[in-house]
């Protein structure tokens, strides 16, 4: 708990609980039991929420683990003809062996595989990914993906000098025609 709550603690609520014990059994009037009872469950209650709503809305911490896998092109962010054409076009798949393989597709056919590996760096609480690809590579390659996370994934973000921002995600590649 932070600061503030241990002061409180501290300061007013193990008083408060001495003070309200003292008198209930001194008295042997319910009311005072039951006042005690009541803040007590409250501040339980309190706990539990705060701690559910810290898990649920915490970034995902990332690890070297996470990054390996296939990536597609999120189509969700740009939606229409060009994201469509992206995700048809491009691809890529990071292997426990630290390699990992850009693909120039059409569609479901592989035209092309730039290679290259991949480390990461943990300058804060989560991994980044670093990668360096065998030289020439693709336009998209040319440098580090910025990563966003939420609480329950992430995405990866490739600067482009033709494309601006090409947006991927972890994900079975699937045709679009159906």
């Amino acid at each position: 708990m932070g600061f503030g709550f241990n002061l409180f603690f501290v300061f007013v609520l193990v008083p408060l609980t001495g003070i309200l014990l003292l008198t209930w059994f001194l008295t042997r009037k319910k009311i005072f039991g039951i006042i005690l009872g009541v803040i007590w469950l409250a501040i339980l209650c309190l706990g539990v929420f705060s701690g559910s709503v810290q898990a649920l809305t915490t970034k995902k911490e990332l690890e070297k683990k996470d990054y390996y896998g296939e990536y597609i092109v999120n189509r969700d962010y740009f939606p229409g003809r060009q994201a469509n054409w992206q995700y048809d076009n491009f691809r890529f798949e990071i292997q426990e062996n630290d390699s990992i393989y850009f693909h120039v597709t059409d569609k479901e056919k592989i035209l092309k595989t730039y290679r290259g590996t991949i480390t990461t760096t943990k300058p804060y609480s989560s991994e980044r990914l670093i990668i360096n690809m065998e030289q020439p590579t693709h336009h998209i390659m040319t440098s580090n993906p910025t990563t966003y996370r939420s609480a329950w994934s992430f995405y990866l973000v490739f600067y482009s000098p033709k494309f601006n921002n090409v947006y991927f995600k972890k994900g079975q590649w699937k045709s679009l025609d159906k």
